[in-house]
């Protein structure tokens, strides 16, 4: 009997190494292997750094299809730090956006407002929303609409206390010191892309305003306390490329959040970067060139 149940005993730890050896078997191939296009490829073209957005090679992609917006992440980490090798006036800050990879689902704008710690009435980054076509043939399109940073921006040429103005690098910035709250500049873009702070706080008029509200603004280098009488409360505020995250090294938010890999960041005066490619070979627009800004920001077709 003893011999029977240690016989079983085993035959039952045996049963359960069996079945932990090709768990771990599986999981290990999977982390191992990627698939694209139903075949498995080695892990290696997964690590290595696409040369653009993944081009064919022989009819197969050089890296796994899940794996292609990381290595695109990873090419525009290296963009910026040799970007910020060299010195400023030599760096010219631009966005490719593809509309073709964007879902709507609002993650770039969401996680703007948490980046900047921005206030009701006040957004960075909003994604517009298109429909087309006739049912049962109908269509959404989405256009995310950051600042365009634009090379000749009208919202600089009518400020009347110069707290607008163009940073060597291309990027327009906003002295919150200087600024009056005229909100001429507002007026004056074309894109919709300022918003002016009121000072409103989301749980103001509930039982308990959260202390988060007044986390301070990281912008410009320095940090930003919500009080009343006190900037940026009463300025015009807009995007800007998440300035404090390019001068730590660090991408903008909307770039490293946006799920669907469809806002491309780097520094257009560098002929290797990934947005000088993009805009090398692919068909592209900008919004409003009939204004004459020259905007920054392109568009993938």
């Amino acid at each position: 009997m003893l011999a029977n149940d240690g016989t079983k005993a085993d035959r039952q730890i045996s049963r359960r190494e069996m079945i932990k050896s090709t768990v771990a078997a599986t999981v290990l191939g999977t982390v191992l292997l990627g698939v694209t296009n139903g075949k498995p490829v080695q892990a290696e073209a997964a690590t290595s750094l696409p040369a653009g957005d993944g081009s064919n090679v022989g009819g197969v992609k050089t890296w796994p299809q899940q794996g292609e917006w990381q290595n695109k992440i990873l090419r525009m980490e290296a963009d910026l730090q040799r970007a910020l090798a060299k010195p400023v006036e030599q760096r010219r800050w631009g966005m490719v956006i593809n509309f073709r990879q964007c879902v709507g689902c609002a993650a770039c704008t969401v996680a703007c407002k948490a980046e900047n710690h921005l206030p009701p009435g006040v957004v960075y980054r909003p994604v517009m929303e298109e429909k087309g076509g006739s049912y049962p043939n109908v269509r959404r399109n989405f256009l995310p609409r950051p600042c365009m940073q634009c090379e000749e921006p009208s919202c600089v040429a009518v400020c009347p206390v110069k707290a607008t103005y163009k940073r060597p690098d291309g990027i327009i910035a906003i002295d919150y010191n200087k600024c009056i709250g005229c909100r001429y500049c507002l007026t004056a873009c074309p894109y919709g892309a300022r918003s002016f702070d009121f000072g409103l706080f989301y749980t103001e008029d509930t039982p308990r305003m959260e202390p988060y509200e007044s986390d301070p603004s990281p912008e410009y280098g320095k940090l930003w306390p919500r009080r009343h009488g006190h900037s940026p409360i009463g300025n015009a505020r807009k995007c800007t490329f998440c300035l404090h995250r390019l001068e730590a090294g660090i991408l903008p938010v909307c770039v490293t959040t946006c799920i669907g890999g469809a806002t491309n960041f780097g520094d257009l005066n560098d002929p290797g970067s990934l947005v000088a490619e993009l805009l090398a070979r692919e068909g592209v627009m900008r919004l409003k060139e009939e204004f004459g800004t020259e905007p920054k920001v392109y568009y993938l077709t």
